[in-house]
């Protein structure tokens, strides 16, 4: 039962990312393009999105628990360590270099488009090597 809310929040985010053009690289890459034929389109998206945030996130909280869950699950304040910023730092590489991060990624799979396939690939890959790199690392 509770996975029809998870389908029906990941159908919607995933039509909230296609209406945007979040899922089409060219836009994502003219947005990142700051100093070349810059599309600000995408500002609005994150604009959106933070106000939402600051809105409802109130009042979501204030709730004891979550509508479907027993307890919250948010993360506590930490310092920022060698491994999230070298994720992020890859992040940032590959969305800049591809124009697609995990979620329009999944959404652009439906248009059938060979770079999105790649894309996909490599980061399922990436993310099936991540413990056993992390494994062989600290073991060493």
């Amino acid at each position: 039962m509770k996975a029809w809310p998870a389908l029906i929040s990941g159908a919607l985010f995933g039509l909230g990312l296609t209406l945007s053009g979040m899922s089409d690289p060219a836009k994502v890459l003219g947005f990142l393009n700051i100093t070349g034929e810059w599309i600000p389109d995408l500002i609005f998206v994150m604009g959106g999105a933070m106000v939402d945030t600051f809105l409802v996130t109130p009042l979501v909280t204030a709730r004891e628990a979550p509508l479907l869950a027993s307890t919250f699950s948010v993360p506590g304040k930490q310092l920022l360590d060698r491994r999230l910023f070298g994720g992020a730092v890859l992040f940032g590489i590959g969305w800049g270099l591809s124009g697609y991060c995990p979620g329009p990624a999944l959404v652009s799979l439906l248009c059938g488009y060979k770079s999105t396939v790649v894309f996909c690939v490599a980061m399922f890959a990436g993310m099936a090597l991540e413990g056993p790199l992390r494994r062989l690392v600290a073991s060493s």
